[in-house]
């Protein structure tokens, strides 16, 4: 979507973690991990967008700065990204997963056969990562 600079003052209210378009459409900023399964504890993170109900977006930012926000427990959303390299993944059905501490939460996508939702699920090489980020200009 894009936006002038006259629709981006009017019609949204922007920060770091959080979005509002036209009191309609409301998104949080999470962290997409995906397991390096050659490696003891590391983990590719995507920094995302998904989509809450108004709902939950409302309680998410009354209690952001909680420091056991974890217990609003997973919500849905949709996955409000379009990742390079993968197949369209705007819009895959997911689950944002607030956590403690002020960090931001989590997105478990939800088990289908789209390549990103596989790799969440079984990880990814060391190689892979490499790879990618070097295909995508970030090496």
């Amino acid at each position: 979507m894009e936006a002038t600079e006259e629709e981006r003052a009017r019609d949204f209210r922007l920060s770091d973690d959080f979005c509002a378009f036209r009191e309609e459409h409301f998104f949080v900023r999470c962290v997409l991990k995906i397991p390096i399964v050659d490696s003891d504890s590391e983990v590719f993170e995507f920094g995302v967008w998904s989509t809450l109900s108004a709902e939950n977006f409302w309680r998410y930012v009354e209690t952001f700065d909680d420091q056991d926000q974890s217990k609003l427990g997973e919500m849905f959303g949709w996955f409000s990204n379009r990742l390079a390299g993968y197949p369209d993944t705007q819009g895959l059905a997911c689950h944002v997963v607030p956590q403690d501490n002020r960090q931001r939460p989590t997105i478990v996508l939800e088990p289908t056969d789209h390549p990103l939702a596989i790799q969440q699920r079984e990880g990814v090489t060391l190689d892979y990562v490499l790879r990618y980020l070097h295909d995508n200009g970030v090496l």
